[in-house]
């Protein structure tokens, strides 16, 4: 035999193992100019800070990982876009008043601690962008809660705080939930939120300002076969679902808060999500339920980046649960 002829060569490679046309870099290009609008319209809404926080969240992401690949000896990987997606997202999870120090820390550990640490793309359990916020979140939870809000972008009137001239924390979800622990003393309309939810969103973070061009993105995604639909899908009817059942309006929580970037952007995640279409399915319903039990009843009104965390961990296990039976296989007859 001839020495010449090319032996067969094994590949291993992390999942999903999928062979197709469409490259990791388009995909990501098309994650990016899904989320564009709302990005963009976020920087106009919110101005300067917004600009700061997207620099600040993406520039770190992307030098961190160039510098892991350059340290660990390794091909540079910023080629394939994905920091770049890693750092969009995370903005988007900030509020816009965030320090930029803190936007760039988050960016570092989303890169490192959520990404390469684990080997790189392909290979992180979790969400890196979710495990950046999370850890900002739960260091500086005092600072982020004191971020001033009024005096620099209008904010809604709560029971007990006119004439104030600032108020922390004052976003439509956190009043509503104050409004349900006081039962409704407040008085606070949730069918009047719907339009600024939609449309221009003035309080909580950039990925909040219009829940109407988030949708937009996501169906983009959904029709270019970027996504499954069946994650949003769940998500989003068990939110809705869950809602109405404790007492609440369906509608307001499913534009309020990060639930529609988390449902069509986070939780889509291909490497940190089942592989599985039912267990997709799964996957997504269990996010909804998380993130529902978590703002009805948890001590924070905005529970989405925990709720998906949470759903991460357990997705190996959803795709062991649903994997499809092997074609021409049967089970054999226990004697």
């Amino acid at each position: 035999m001839s020495e010449d002829i090319e032996k067969p060569r094994l590949i291993v490679a992390s999942s999903p193992h999928i062979v197709a046309p469409t490259t990791c870099r388009e995909i990501m290009l098309w994650v990016v100019g899904a989320l564009a609008p709302a990005a963009i319209w976020s920087m106009v809404a919110m101005g300067v800070p917004a600009i700061v926080t997207y620099a600040a969240c993406i520039g770190s992401a992307v030098i961190t990982e160039a510098a892991w690949n350059a340290i660990a000896k390794k091909p540079q990987s910023l080629s394939d876009c994905s920091a770049v997606v890693t750092g969009l997202l995370l903005a988007m999870c900030m509020p816009p008043m965030t320090p930029w120090w803190m936007s760039a820390i988050a960016g570092f550990i989303a890169i490192a601690l959520g990404k390469m640490i684990f080997g790189g793309l392909g290979w992180n359990l979790f969400n890196p962008a979710l495990v950046g916020r999370a850890f900002v979140v739960m260091s500086w939870a005092g600072v982020l809660s004191k971020l001033p809000n009024k005096g620099w972008f209008a904010t809604l009137d709560v029971a007990g705080t006119k004439g104030l001239d600032a108020i922390s924390g004052a976003t439509r979800l956190a009043i509503a939930s104050a409004d349900r622990a006081a039962a409704g003393g407040y008085g606070y309309d949730l069918v009047a939120q719907y339009r600024p939810l939609l449309f221009k969103n003035l309080e909580g973070s950039l990925g909040e300002v219009s829940a109407a061009l988030v949708i937009l993105g996501g169906i983009v995604l959904i029709v270019k076969g970027i996504i499954d639909w069946r994650i949003p899908a769940g998500y989003i009817g068990a939110m809705g679902l869950l809602s109405w059942a404790f007492g609440s309006d369906p509608v307001f929580h499913v534009l309020a808060g990060g639930v529609l970037l988390g449902a069509f952007f986070m939780a889509t995640d291909y490497v940190s999500s089942p592989m599985t279409k039912n267990g997709r399915l799964v996957y997504g319903i269990g996010c909804g339920v998380f993130n529902a039990v978590g703002r009805f009843f948890g001590p924070m009104p905005e529970t989405t980046t925990f709720a998906i965390l949470f759903m991460n961990g357990l997705a190996p296990l959803i795709d062991k649960a649903f994997v499809p039976r092997t074609f021409g296989w049967v089970k054999r007859d226990e004697e």
